[in-house]
């Protein structure tokens, strides 16, 4: 197995209630059940890995088992559920519980980074392998305003004016947490990326991130209008 694709589904979300399993755009199973429905399309012999301590998520992924040949449904420990759990943990949980060379991490709190954009990332990581890179990290392009709370100053001037032009900002990569796909070896010492990632720019859609309440709503809206 070359790749492996891991899906972390924690039971509880502090911001957002049940944002993993609760109706999402009319669809039951929510959020979960419409990643599985996208990695479902994939044609390629990736094992798909998702891990929880749900126990909706487990019946929700459990139900796509026959669906999903590589599928591996893994309930998660207890210890690393919590909200205090060191991410470093579950980064060396998911290279335990993966099999594949190399592993892609992402969120169903990203709902609109689908089974295109993750073969697309893919190709891109196995392109780069050869030119000397060592992961890829998704993102978008950033360049906008951006102020420091106690100095007041802009952390993004590349210039000596006190007000820059949009033009002058530094060019910035603002991370999606939609993907992050490294060796497993990688994982396996607590590292989503390598030295040398290929910054993967993805437009704002396909970025749009499920972190708070409004964030589901804004979701729900776009993919009522331009994904049914």
């Amino acid at each position: 197995m070359k790749y492996s694709i891991f899906i972390p589904v924690r039971k509880g979300s502090e911001r957002v209630l049940k944002k993993n399993t609760r109706d999402f755009a009319g669809i039951k199973g929510g959020l979960l059940n419409l990643k599985l429905r996208q990695l479902e399309s994939i044609k390629e012999n990736y094992e798909i890995v998702v891990s929880t301590d749900d126990e909706d998520s487990l019946k929700i992924a459990s139900s796509f088992k026959d669906k999903i040949k590589n599928l591996k449904v893994i309930e998660r420990p207890g210890e690393l559920g919590k909200s205090t759990t060191p991410l470093r943990e579950l980064i060396e949980h998911a290279g335990m519980v993966c099999s594949g060379d190399s592993v892609l991490w992402t969120h169903v709190t990203s709902p609109f980074c689908d089974a295109l954009e993750y073969i697309k990332a893919i190709e891109f990581y196995d392109t780069g392998l050869k030119k000397n890179y060592d992961s890829l990290i998704s993102g978008r392009d950033y360049k906008e305003f951006l102020l420091d709370k106690k100095s007041g100053k802009f952390v993004n001037n590349n210039t000596e004016l006190s007000w820059p032009r949009t033009q002058d900002l530094s060019d910035c990569f603002e991370i999606n947490n939609a993907i992050f796909l490294t060796a497993r070896e990688n994982y396996k010492m607590g590292n989503r990326t390598g030295t040398k990632p290929i910054l993967h720019t993805q437009n704002k859609i396909v970025s749009l991130d499920i972190d708070y309440e409004e964030d589901f709503k804004i979701a729900e809206a776009v993919y009522d209008r331009f994904y049914r």
